[in-house]
């Protein structure tokens, strides 16, 4: 499974809790062994008895922003998302039949209950359209970390995050983006679709990426195209951080997403982070604010234990 490209670390974490040395003596405890990795990495059972390793999911997820990669990687990072995914959406609640929500609806909705359209809200609107939301701590590829995935079964979405963000404005707009092409139906046929790239920062944007970047936008700021504007040529942090504290209110855009806004707009990245930490000083990780939530909305009886043990492992709960 090393030389098909998985990471050790994706591999420890399929190994099964049950596994011991003594069970690989006889051919039954070494054929189940192969058949509990297969189904934690979206492997075909039987090529493993012949020490082959054949992925059930090839080349059939959209790939967004990807230059050059290896089929064998894309056919990890699909097969390994959609086994995590499916494990989720069987431990998930259900929601209403989705149809399509208008950003402007969605807005509207978040803004109904909390001051700002922001990550807190997301994910729980996410939750309660029966989409889980988790943010990933084990990644299939030692060398690539997709920064997002949307994942379908049966007629089902689940939504993985990948990016390490240090603040919630940051991955409001990944999340915004991936539950934008949810609603706007960029999956098509696909099982899944993966951003490899933050579509924050990405120059390879197509159609699609466009139409969810305009999505998510629209939810976090209410224009597809935000036109942010300041009356300094230049200014740091600290002027950066006191402005869009004090207009965050006016607009009803939470601070954060605003210092993101004019980042991209003028391209002062490092300026924007910086006043990020300036206002929120002390941010928790914002992984773990993810997957809290994903522990208690997660129905952990309705999975066998190994695969609960496996989805607290992936999800950075084993030790928290």
């Amino acid at each position: 499974m090393r030389q098909a490209g998985f990471s050790r670390t994706a591999i420890d974490a399929a190994w099964p809790s049950w596994w011991d040395e003594s069970l690989g003596q006889s051919p039954s405890g070494r054929a189940e062994l192969r058949f509990a990795i297969a189904r934690r990495l979206g492997l075909r059972p039987q090529p493993l008895l012949g020490e082959r390793v054949e992925f059930i999911w090839n080349d059939e997820a959209r790939f967004k922003h990807l230059t050059t990669a290896d089929a064998g990687d894309k056919a990890a990072i699909t097969s390994f998302g959609m086994a995590v995914g499916r494990v989720l959406l069987q431990a998930s609640p259900t929601g209403p039949d989705i149809t399509v929500i208008e950003p402007e609806q969605l807005r509207a909705a978040l803004l109904a209950s909390r001051p700002y359209a922001d990550l807190g809200g997301l994910i729980s609107t996410c939750w309660a359209l029966g989409i889980p939301v988790v943010h990933l701590r084990i990644f299939p590829l030692e060398a690539k970390r997709m920064h997002a995935m949307v994942v379908r079964a049966k007629g089902r979405f689940a939504i993985l995050l990948g990016h390490s963000a240090r603040f919630h404005a940051q991955l409001a707009f990944t999340l915004a983006h991936e539950l934008a092409h949810v609603m706007l139906g960029h999956l098509g046929d696909a099982p899944a679709l993966v951003d490899v790239e933050d579509p924050a920062t990405a120059t390879d944007r197509d159609e699609q990426e466009r139409d969810a970047d305009a999505y998510a936008l629209t939810v976090l700021t209410g224009s597809p195209n935000p036109d942010i504007q300041t009356d300094l040529d230049s200014f740091n942090a600290p002027t950066l951080a006191n402005a869009v504290r004090n207009a965050g209110p006016l607009y009803r855009v939470d601070p954060g997403t605003l210092a993101l806004c004019l980042a991209h707009r003028r391209r002062i990245w490092p300026i924007a982070i910086s006043a990020l930490g300036m206002l929120y000083p002390n941010p928790e990780p914002v992984w773990r604010d993810v997957n809290e939530i994903a522990r208690f909305q997660l129905d952990w009886s309705s999975l066998h234990e190994d695969a609960a043990d496996y989805l607290q492992g992936i999800m950075g709960l084993v030790d928290a």
